[in-house]
Order: C-alpha cells, then structure tokens, then sequence
C-alpha cells in the first residue's frame, strides 16, 4: 500500500508544481527586472481563483497523503525478542574444571 501512496503523492506534487509555475505572478520580487512580457507567457487573469484554489488543495491532498502512508508503517522486528535491554549469549557457559 505505501507504493501506491507514494505514487499518489509524486502526481500530487507534478500537478502542485503545475499550478504554481501557471500562476500569473503577483508582481514584486524578481518579475520587475524581467520586463513586463514575461509576465503574461502562460498566466491568464480570470483563472487566478481557480489556480489558487488547486494549489491550496494539492498542498492538502499532499498533507493528507503523508499522514496516511504513517499508518501503513509497521514496527521493525525486534532483535532481542521485545525484552527491553535483554542481552542474549549464543555460546554455552564456559565449563569449570577441577
């Protein structure tokens, strides 16, 4: 079952980085510099609601998924049979000679 939520949580991420990179940038940061054509390459104005709201529910969708795949987890085996600071000998007592 983990594969399969790790999946998910791979294609979740694709579509999170597909929603952010066709965001129509908010202005500030590094934009300025670049000159107003590169802001509207792929950003569309009507769709910002729609985009933000899909980044919000990737952003969950991922979060739900990571929390999921915790009960999928199963305990390591133990070495020393559950007995907490247990020691186990595999060779016999030494023999006391006379």
């Amino acid at each position: 079952m983990i594969p399969i939520i790790t999946i998910l949580i791979l294609l979740c991420c694709v579509v999170l980085a597909f929603f952010i990179l066709i965001q129509n940038p908010k202005g500030g940061g590094l934009t300025g510099s670049f000159g107003a054509a590169s802001s509207q390459v792929m950003g569309v104005k009507q769709s910002s609601d729609v985009m933000e709201k899909g980044t919000w529910t990737m952003i969950g969708a991922i979060g739900g998924l990571c929390v999921i795949s915790v009960m999928f987890f199963s305990k390591p085996a133990s070495v020393d049979g559950g007995k907490a600071g247990a020691k186990t000998s595999t060779s016999a007592p030494a023999k006391k000679g006379k």
